[in-house]
C-alpha cells in the first residue's frame, strides 16, 4: 500500500511525491522546449497516477491560466487532491477572493483543497493576506492554506496570524533537493518541522541535474543548457553527489532520480516534481514503495554537504 501523510496539521492527506504543472501549457517560456505538446501531457497526468500520485499543484501565473484549465480538465470527476496559488502582484489583499474565484472556475471545482501564496511581497502584509485566506477557509472554498518562497520568519509570522482565526498553516513550498539545500542552512526546514509544517519541495530533482543523464560533459538541450546549474564548473561540481546517488540506485534496483526523490521524501518533505511525458511520470513515481536505508541517508548526506549554504 502507498503511504500517506498529511499537510501539516491539516485535514488533507496526499501520497508523499506530488506533481508539478508549473511547464504545463507554458512551454515555450518555462518548460521543456517544443518536444512535447498536449498528448503527452495526458500521458503524464495518467502515468502519475496509475503510479499512486494523488497530488497535483499548479498556480494561476503558469501558463497565465491554462495549467489550471488543463487540470481542471484532466481531474474533472476525479477524487484528487488539488493545489493552486495565488500571486500577488495586486497592490491589496482585497483582491485575494476574486483571484480564487478565479482559479476555482478554471480547476471546474467549488473549493480547492491547498491553496497558497506564491511569494512574499513588501507591499501587501502577510497578516492581511492570512487573514483572507482565513476567510475562504470559513466560506469553505479553500480546505488548507499554505505558502510558498517564504522565509523562516515570514512563516512564522503567517502562522501565527492563522493560528488567532483557529487554521493551521499546512505547508512552506520552497525549492530544496541534493543540489539545493539552503532550507537546511536558512532555518526554515527546522521552523517547518517545530510548527508542524510540511515542506514541500519544488526543484526536487534541480532541473533534471540529479537525473543522472547529465555531466560536465554531457549537458542538456534547450534553455536548461545555458542555466548556471548546467554550467560545465557547476556539472563537475556536482559529480561526487551523482556518483553515490548512481550508487545507491543501482544497490536498489532504481533510477538516480527515484534516490534524490526518495531522500527528500524520507527527510519528511512532499517532492513535486514536473513530468514532460508518461516515462518520466512513472520514473518519478517510482520513488514510492521503497526505502533508503539509515547509512544511505548519511552517506548522500555527507557528499552533499558541499551544497549547504552557511548560515
Amino acid at each position: 500500500m502507498v503511504e500517506s501523510v498529511a499537510l501539516g496539521q491539516s485535514p488533507v492527506r496526499v501520497v508523499p511525491l506530488g506533481l508539478g504543472t508549473w511547464a504545463w501549457g507554458d512551454r515555450a517560456v518555462w518548460g521543456y522546449g517544443g518536444a512535447y505538446g498536449e498528448k503527452e501531457v495526458r500521458e503524464a497526468f495518467q502515468a502519475s497516477l496509475d503510479g499512486g500520485v494523488n497530488f497535483l499543484d499548479t498556480a494561476e501565473m503558469y501558463g497565465r491560466g491554462l495549467s489550471e484549465r488543463m487540470v481542471g480538465e484532466l481531474t474533472r470527476g476525479r477524487s484528487l487532491v488539488i493545489a493552486t496559488k495565488f500571486m500577488p502582484v495586486r497592490w491589496s489583499a482585497s483582491t485575494l477572493p476574486g483571484a480564487l474565484d478565479a482559479s476555482l472556475a478554471r480547476l471546474e471545482r467549488s473549493q480547492v483543497d491547498l491553496y497558497q501564496i506564491h511569494w512574499p511581497v513588501p507591499w501587501l502584509p502577510i497578516r492581511s493576506l492570512m487573514n483572507r485566506l482565513a476567510d475562504a477557509v470559513k466560506a469553505g472554498k479553500v480546505k488548507a492554506v499554505g505558502v510558498s518562497n517564504f522565509s523562516e520568519r515570514q512563516m512564522r509570522t503567517a502562522h501565527s496570524a492563522l493560528a488567532a482565526h483557529g487554521v493551521p498553516l499546512a505547508s512552506n513550498q520552497v525549492e530544496y533537493s541534493l543540489l539545493h539545500r539552503k532550507p537546511e542552512s536558512s532555518g526554515v526546514l527546522a521552523a517547518c518541522r517545530e510548527l508542524g509544517v510540511t515542506l514541500i519541495a519544488y526543484s526536487p530533482l534541480a532541473k533534471g541535474a540529479l537525473s543522472g543523464k547529465y555531466s560536465g560533459t554531457v549537458r542538456p538541450s534547450g534553455a536548461r543548457r545555458w542555466m548556471p546549474s548546467f554550467g560545465v564548473g557547476r556539472m563537475e561540481q556536482a559529480e561526487s553527489t551523482l556518483q553515490v546517488v548512481r550508487a545507491v540506485a543501482e544497490r536498489h534496483g532504481k533510477t538516480p532520480s527515484q534516490v534524490a526523490l526518495r531522500w527528500l521524501i524520507q527527510q519528511g518533505t512532499v517532492p513535486i516534481p514536473g513530468a514532460k511525458d508518461g516515462k518520466q511520470a512513472a520514473d518519478n513515481a517510482g520513488a514510492l514503495g521503497f526505502s533508503l536505508e539509515k547509512g544511505e541517508m548519511d552517506e548522500l548526506d555527507r557528499v552533499s554537504r558541499s551544497w549547504l549554504p552557511p548560515a
